[in-house]
């Protein structure tokens, strides 16, 4: 009997993880704003090739009711609950292999750590992002976008931490791209838990370093976080961060792919779309006669 490995689309349209509305000043209704997280998922769904496979949408709240920090994290409620949803359509579907269209980037911690404990820890985490993500709850900013690595080590706010059905070792852990963190103590912390980095000048040329360690890292599989603020504002401006001296599309494509030659990709997240023309179109729409 030949073994069939199963993968699926999983459409994670979370916003309640960022607090994001100061930096989308263009977009006036701050509503629409928090929730534009929610439209680029959408759209990246639409976007994506259509391969066959088979496509999930995790049930996202879209209710703007008051937005509140419980024990250090934003909407705390509405993380869990979401959690539990993806969750269970992971349970139910039992696949081998996940593409996750988000949504803000903790649209990569259930995923991921089904993921962990499904291969019994052979797998290695490749963040490619603007910023580490390894926040936690009581820090300044309460996003639980900024706590996604440090969730899927099995950190943070315990009840959110509880739901997750695996964690990885920060041995396991490289970021990528990584050029913003933001303040000193979130720099100390990474060097604190060992977790390595390259910049995006050492990954420019080729993904020599990168494959270097991908040799060294004692897994099999690799999931990878593609968080769209890796890319240079100065070629397109794609998600909330805009930090310069970025990568460029074709740098992130190429990484991707040499990642993929070296070890066998078993989640692949998309996360961070923030599709600014595209609300305000959409504002402009439902401004319009007959179309009300």
């Amino acid at each position: 009997m030949v073994n069939q490995t199963k993968t699926i689309r999983l459409v994670y349209p979370q916003w309640q993880g960022g607090s994001i509305t100061q930096w989308i000043t263009e977009v006036k209704d701050p509503e629409q704003a928090s929730r534009g997280y929610y439209l680029g998922a959408q759209l990246l769904n639409f976007l994506a090739p259509d391969n066959g496979q088979e496509t999930y949408t995790v049930p996202v709240a879209t209710d703007i009711v008051k937005r509140e920090v419980t024990d250090g994290v934003l909407d705390k409620a509405a993380i869990i609950a979401q959690s539990k949803a993806a969750l269970d359509i992971l349970d139910i579907q039992n696949p081998d292999k996940i593409v996750t269209l988000g949504g803000e980037c903790s649209a990569s911690v259930v995923p991921f750590t089904y993921l962990f404990g499904k291969h019994k820890g052979d797998v290695a985490m490749i963040w490619i992002d603007a910023h580490p993500d390894i926040t936690l709850p009581g820090d300044v900013y309460p996003g639980y976008h900024a706590m996604a690595v440090t969730a899927c080590m099995g950190m943070g706010d315990q009840q959110i931490i509880s739901e997750l059905p695996a964690k990885i070792d920060p041995s396991k852990i490289l970021f990528v791209g990584l050029r913003d963190w933001e303040r000193d103590e979130i720099k100390a912390r990474q060097k604190q838990y060992g977790i390595k980095h390259l910049t995006p000048e050492e990954v420019k040329e080729n993904s020599d370093a990168l494959t270097g360690w991908l040799k060294a890292c004692g897994a099999s599989k690799v999931v990878i976080h593609f968080d769209m603020d890796v890319l240079d504002p100065a070629e397109i401006i794609a998600a909330v961060g805009v930090v310069p001296n970025g990568m460029r599309i074709a740098e992130v494509v190429r990484v991707i792919n040499d990642i993929a030659r070296e070890k066998e990709i078993v989640g692949l997240t998309i996360a961070e779309p923030m599709p600014r023309t595209a609300i305000r179109i959409r504002e402009m729409l439902h401004q319009l006669p007959l179309l009300k």
